[in-house]
């Protein structure tokens, strides 16, 4: 069935850029990501390359605006985000009947579905820093990323467990004699492994704006070199969890013999652009990581996203390969937290 937003934002899409932005379409090429938005790779009559984002009516705006004003705001810090255009109004999101538009610079790289080497575990740790750095004085916005992880009750996320294998069930999922097992495992791991992680965290964790979605997916690379850090969220949320789910990303925990390596380097990287982070949080994020992987059941099932083939097999590793993370996770928590403890500022590159 086809998209029926998307055919007319295809509709609309030239008429948007002449009207608005005082440029012409040569060729539009539909890019196959986003949930709350439709994406175009667009080059223009003279040659240049935009990439045009299509808010869905669901979409809330106010905090897509909020997310860009951010993005903007860390492009001034020197992180590499895409340069937003302003419409001939000065705004940077444009309303045509009933549907918002946003028009920003091409980026360079793409996704990188290796695991991380230690060149670009660092850049990362660099630029996260020097983001949480710079957003460390910024307003927080008025969404909170959620913390089930750290404050709801056991029996809803064993309740939740249940529900996931329900519906693999009933979209009758090749995988469900593996995922029954899965999930027999995840609610003996809630129920050992919550209450002794929770009690080692500290009473406050840094709360601010940040990126909210900052992972692999959402960096671009060349090489080893970041080149864009993509799609905000325009959220408030706990830094430390933010350090923790990028230094633990699952495709390096479960695929690189030296994950930890890597994610010393990372978390050392993080500590020179932003020292003032609190010791007690860059340990912590171990924790939080955990909790976080524990609590979250995305992946489980894949159907009713409606995902393309692609991406619902790359929903299904993902998934994978967080079982795996946590493993490894809780068989080495001591040791992990034992060596961020260590880092120094100015000693980043310790093994």
């Amino acid at each position: 069935m086809q998209d029926e937003e998307a055919v007319r934002g295809d509709e609309f899409l030239s008429k948007v850029l002449s009207d608005r932005y005082g440029v012409d379409v040569a060729c539009v090429e539909l890019v196959p990501m986003g949930t709350e938005t439709i994406n175009r790779l667009v080059t223009l009559s003279d040659s240049r390359r935009i990439f045009v984002k299509q808010y869905r009516t669901s979409a809330d705006l106010q905090q897509a605006s909020t997310a860009w004003a951010i993005s903007e705001f860390c492009r001034t810090a020197h992180v590499p985000t895409p340069k937003v255009w302003s419409n001939q109004d000065g705004e940077l999101l444009t309303v045509v009947e009933g549907t918002a538009w946003l028009v920003t610079d091409e980026m360079p790289g793409h996704v990188a579905d290796a695991p991380m080497t230690v060149p670009r575990a660092q850049h990362i740790g660099l630029l996260l820093g020097r983001m949480h750095f710079a957003l460390a004085s910024y307003p927080p916005p008025r969404c909170i990323r959620p913390t089930k992880w750290r404050t709801a009750p056991l029996d809803s996320a064993l309740a939740a467990t249940e529900a996931a294998l329900a519906r693999a069930a009933e979209q009758h999922d090749p995988r469900l004699s593996q995922l029954r097992e899965e999930l027999e495992q995840r609610r003996d791991d809630l129920q050992t492994h919550v209450p002794h992680l929770r009690s080692g965290l500290p009473a406050r964790l840094v709360s601010q704006a940040g990126h909210a979605d900052f992972t692999r997916t959402n960096l671009l690379a060349q090489g080893d070199v970041i080149t864009a850090v993509l799609d905000f969220r325009g959220e408030t949320c706990l830094a430390a969890w933010e350090l923790g789910r990028i230094a633990f990303d699952p495709r390096t925990v479960a695929n690189s013999p030296h994950w930890r390596q890597r994610a010393i380097r990372l978390v050392g990287a993080y500590l020179v652009e932003n020292p003032r982070m609190p010791y007690a949080d860059v340990r912590a994020c171990v924790r939080v990581t955990l909790l976080y992987l524990l609590f979250s059941l995305y992946g489980a099932t894949t159907t009713e996203y409606r995902l393309p083939g692609p991406a619902e097999t790359d929903l299904r590793r993902h998934w994978a390969e967080r079982q795996v993370t946590i493993r490894r996770l809780l068989a080495e928590l001591d040791d992990i937290e034992a060596a961020f403890t260590a880092i120094k500022p100015g000693t980043w590159d310790r093994p």
